[in-house]
C-alpha cells in the first residue's frame, strides 16, 4: 500500500517553490499527500493515524526543527537537502526522484534511530527544574553578552570534575557531532554509538581535552560566573534554534531523554560516504595547478 506523506518545507530557502512542485508531484505520482506546512510553524504536528511519513525539505536546521514539531506523530522523517550541507538529510533532490517510487510506494524504508538529549535548568535555590529542552544535535551554554569568559564546574553521575574558565560548553550527540561540536575541536562519533562528548569552547587551560561518556549519564554543569547583558546574558541553546537565560548558581542537567526520532537513510549511502563528500573528511589539500 503506498503512503500517505507530509510535506513540511523551509519557505526561506530559494529553491523551495520548486522543491515542494517536484516533490508533492512525486509523492501523488507514487503515494499519497497528506498535505504541505512551513517548517516554521510554531505548533507541534498533532498525532494523526493518516500519516505514514514525514519529508522534510530544507538543510539540517530545516530538520532538526521539524524532528521537535513532529515528536507526537511517531512516525519516520525523511530529509531532501535543499539547502547548503544537508549532512543529515538522506537524499537530494534527483537521488529522491530515482527513489520515489520506493520511497512513496511500498518499499522498505532503512531507519536511523537517534536518542534525543535532554537539559533541565535547576535554580540554586530550587530542586525542581524552571526550564527543560529537548535536542537531536546538541545543546550548549554559550558566554553571551558583554563576552567576558564565565566560569563552570563539571560533575559526572555525581562524581566532581574540572572547573573551568572560557567560552562555554557543548554538550551533543553522536549525530551532533559533525556540528559545533567539531568545530570546536571535538571527535566524530558514529551514530550508533550511545554516548554524549563534552567538549570546552575556547576553554582557558590547554588541559581541558573533550571527553565521550556513556549516553547513561546525567552530566552537571554548575554555573559559576555568568555573564549579564542588557537583554542576553549567558545562555543555554538547544540546537541552535531553542534558548534559555542562565544565572550565576544554576545548575544544568544533561542526560539522555526518554524519546527518540527515525530517521530515513539512504541506504546506498553510508554515513561514511556522507562524511568524505558533504564534510570533506580528510580531504588532501589542494595543490597549486601548473
Amino acid at each position: 500500500m503506498s503512503r500517505s506523506v507530509l510535506v513540511i518545507v523551509n519557505q526561506e530557502q530559494s529553491d523551495a517553490g520548486y522543491a515542494v512542485d517536484t516533490v508533492t508531484s512525486l509523492i501523488e505520482e507514487h503515494g499519497r499527500l497528506h498535505g504541505v506546512i512551513d517548517c516554521m510553524s510554531p505548533e507541534p504536528v498533532p498525532p494523526s493515524d493518516d500519516i505514514d511519513l514525514v519529508v522534510v525539505l530544507g538543510g539540517d536546521g530545516s530538520l532538526l526543527a521539524a524532528a521537535r514539531s513532529c515528536l507526537q506523530l511517531h512516525k519516520p522523517i525523511l530529509g531532501v537537502n535543499i539547502g547548503r550541507v544537508g549532512f543529515m538529510a538522506a537524499y537530494e533532490l534527483e537521488r529522491l526522484r530515482e527513489h520515489a517510487g520506493a520511497v512513496f510506494g511500498d518499499g522498505n524504508l532503512e531507519l536511523q534511530t537517534l536518542p534525543l538529549l535532554e537539559a533541565d535548568v535547576i535554580s540554586k535555590s530550587g530542586d525542581q527544574p524552571h526550564f527543560s529542552a529537548l535536542a537531536l544535535n546538541e545543546f550548549v551554554v554559550t558566554a553571551g553578552p558583554p563576552f567576558r569568559m564565565i566560569s563552570c564546574s563539571l560533575s559526572i553521575d555525581g562524581h566532581p570534575g574540572p572547573a573551568f574558565t572560557g567560552d562555554g560548553l557543548i554538550v551533543s550527540a553522536p549525530m551532533g557531532s559533525t556540528a559545533y561540536n567539531i568545530s570546536a575541536g571535538g571527535p566524530i562519533v558514529a551514530p550508533g554509538v550511545q554516548a554524549m562528548v563534552i567538549t570546552p569552547i575556547a576553554a582557558h587551560s590547554l588541559s581541558f581535552r573533550p571527553i565521550v561518556v556513556p549516553i547513561s549519564c546525567h552530566v552537571d554543569l554548575f554555573m559559576n560566573r555568568v555573564n549579564d547583558g542588557d537583554g542576553w546574558g549567558t545562555t543555554l541553546v538547544a540546537d541552535g534554534q531553542i534558548d534559555h537565560r542562565v544565572n550565576k548558581g544554576d545548575r544544568i542537567r544533561f542526560r539522555a531523554g526518554t524519546q527518540h526520532v527515525d530517521l530515513v537513510v539512504d541506504p546506498e549511502m553510508s554515513y561514511w560516504t556522507r562524511l568524505l563528500s558533504k564534510m570533506q573528511w580528510a580531504a588532501a589539500p589542494r595543490e597549486r595547478l601548473r
